[in-house]
């Protein structure tokens, strides 16, 4: 009772606390056992589970890394990459892949006034700055610009990186650059004329970047043109020599495959640099900048001379009205009205047709047109093209000059060259057929692929094409382009000098000397096309300026230079397979008088 007592005294004890009851004894609950055991088994399907996905995991990991090379067949690595955009103009490259025009970043600069004057920037301060880095803008120039007042307005187009970089250290307020491209010629001036040139928003303005702009703009594929640089090279610098040596006005060539009628070399000159077609700089100091841009080969219309006898020689030897062994007067000059045709070193004798061509007689050459007539010779010229633009990828193409009614004089005229103006493109391409066995090709820029068939048309028969090329030869064994001879390489060809007509009256110290040569004669390959304009005689050449002694032996030296880049081997030309397909049966035995 006391102990009790003592408990129910103290004053922190809860009144309310009772003691509880003894334990009764734990009964097992086989409802909980039976949860605890679902969830363990669950649990452990969960692990399993995990760790199979996780077995898997490293298996594939292991896969990609040992058997395919470190994730290169990830599912990111199959996803097609974004294409880039095309660039503005596709890439122009030679028949090899070397590359003659292409794209490059050229940002150009902006500056946005408001922006500029609103940052407190001092317009005077700021144009010093910057004309001390687009040299070619003046200060007030460049402040006009920036207190303008519009959000846009251009400070200069096409910049440098250097110049891009040196604007950016400024730190100018309000300016800033848009992303250009810009077309780029590697090679300058080597094929100006033919791969032209583009405008300051990448328009084609000239040669095949204008004749071909719809194929070139916005395409990713290359454009492959025929041309050959190397040769391009050659024939470029073997003309700057004649124009040196003969203190030209100007001079041009083309090169062509006869079989195909692919342009492999074309020069014009004097040129210009693509990448800068207005400037004068390096130009010689007489040359006038539209004469630059002007493309001799196809623009030029010239009264060729001597060379068109080829034309006149081949019309009559197809139409029947002469064979190898005709002769004709060369004896009595012809007079037409108050003019007389005559010969410039004649024979005074008759002239067989090999001897008419080999030592270029006007007067044989003259009867021979007035027995075949003018309605044979004007159709025989149109069959070759010659009266109508040639066809291929230029714009700058000329329209031959030629005679509305045909009369006896023009007949007469024109077997020598004279009275019918065409461009050295039309006799590129037609003596091309004349040579080839009667296949006109129409020219082209395009190369072809190996084994191409180009389209063609006959236009004389194997026969007369086979008896041209014999007197194409005999021109240069014995005639007046014995300069043009290069040994190994078979060159055979015809000289034209022709006074140059200006304002309906011949200058006689104004000429043009032109020679067509094709080489190797016996086999023709490759058709080689000069011209001088306006030469002078010097010392080498005993003061005369005609193609004898300007282009032909510019020509010797193309064909030595180019025929083993073009893989022409030389052969032996005295061999027996050489001279018979060449030999003229009608001068057998007979002597030959050198020109």
């Amino acid at each position: 009772m006391q102990a009790a007592q003592r408990l129910d005294d103290n004053p922190c004890r809860p009144r309310h606390f009772k003691p509880p009851p003894p334990c009764a004894p734990v009964v097992a609950d086989e409802r909980a056992n039976q949860v605890i055991e679902t969830c363990r088994t669950r649990l452990v399907a969960a692990a399993a589970l995990f760790a199979v996905v996780f077995l898997v995991v490293v298996l594939r990991l292991a896969e990609i890394v040992l058997v395919n090379g470190g994730g290169a067949e990830s599912h990111i690595g199959r996803l097609p990459p974004a294409a880039p955009p095309p660039p503005a103009r596709a890439d122009i490259v030679d028949r090899n892949g070397t590359l003659l025009a292409t794209m490059l970043p050229k940002p150009s600069l902006f500056v946005n006034s408001k922006a500029l004057l609103a940052a407190g920037q001092n317009p005077d301060e700021a144009a010093h700055q910057l004309a001390s880095v687009l040299a070619d803008k003046s200060p007030a120039e460049i402040r006009a610009r920036l207190v303008s007042g519009k959000s846009f307005a251009y400070l200069q187009r096409s910049l440098t990186p250097r110049q891009q970089y040196e604007i950016n250290r400024l730190g100018i307020p309000g300016l800033d650059f848009t992303p250009e491209e810009r077309r780029f010629y590697p090679y300058g001036d080597l094929a100006a004329h033919v791969v032209g040139y583009c405008g300051i928003d990448n328009e084609g303005l000239a040669g095949v970047e204008r004749g071909l702009d719809a194929g070139v703009r916005g395409q990713r594929e290359p454009l492959e043109l025929s041309l050959d640089a190397r040769v391009q090279f050659i024939l470029r610098e073997e003309l700057q020599k004649v124009v040196k040596d003969f203190t030209a006005k100007g001079a041009a060539g083309i090169i062509m495959d006869v079989r195909t009628g692919e342009i492999i070399a074309m020069v014009s000159l004097p040129d210009f640099d693509p990448n800068r077609p207005g400037d004068t700089e390096g130009a010689p100091s007489a040359a006038d900048p539209k004469e630059r841009l002007f493309n001799k080969i196809t623009l030029g219309d010239y009264e060729m001379g001597s060379a068109f006898k080829i034309f006149n020689t081949a019309m009559a030897l197809d139409a029947g009205t002469a064979t190898m062994a005709k002769n004709y007067d060369a004896i009595h000059d012809i007079q037409i009205g108050r003019f007389t045709i005559s010969d410039y070193h004649g024979k005074h004798r008759m002239l067989s047709v090999p001897e008419v061509f080999m030592y270029s007689s006007n007067l044989g050459s003259a009867r021979m047109a007035m027995e075949a007539g003018a309605e044979r010779q004007r159709a025989f010229l149109g069959r070759l093209g010659l009266l109508k633009p040639v066809p291929i990828e230029f714009d700058e193409l000329s329209r031959p000059h030629y005679p509305a009614q045909w009369r006896e004089v023009n007949v007469i005229t024109i077997a020598y060259g004279h009275g019918i103006a065409v461009s050295p493109l039309h006799v590129a391409a037609g003596v091309s057929a004349v040579v080839n066995g009667g296949i006109l090709h129409p020219p082209t820029l395009h190369k072809l692929p190996p084994g191409a068939h180009p389209p063609g048309e006959r236009v004389i028969s194997e026969k007369t094409s086979e008896q041209m090329r014999k007197l194409m030869r005999l021109v240069v064994e014995f005639g007046t382009a014995k300069l043009a001879a290069a040994p190994g390489y078979v060159v055979g060809g015809k000289t034209g000098t022709a006074e140059k007509n200006q304002g309906g009256h011949y200058q006689e110290k104004k000429l043009l000397s032109d020679f067509v040569g094709v080489f190797p004669m016996h086999d023709p390959r490759y058709l080689v096309l000069t011209l001088v304009d306006e030469p002078h005689g010097n010392k080498q050449s005993f003061g005369f300026a005609t193609a004898g002694w300007t282009v032909a032996p510019a020509t010797s030296r193309i064909v030595q230079r180019i025929a083993p880049i073009l893989g022409v081997a030389p052969v032996d030309e005295a061999s027996p397979a050489v001279t018979q397909a060449l030999a003229i049966e009608s001068l057998q035995g007979k002597r030959i008088e050198t020109y």
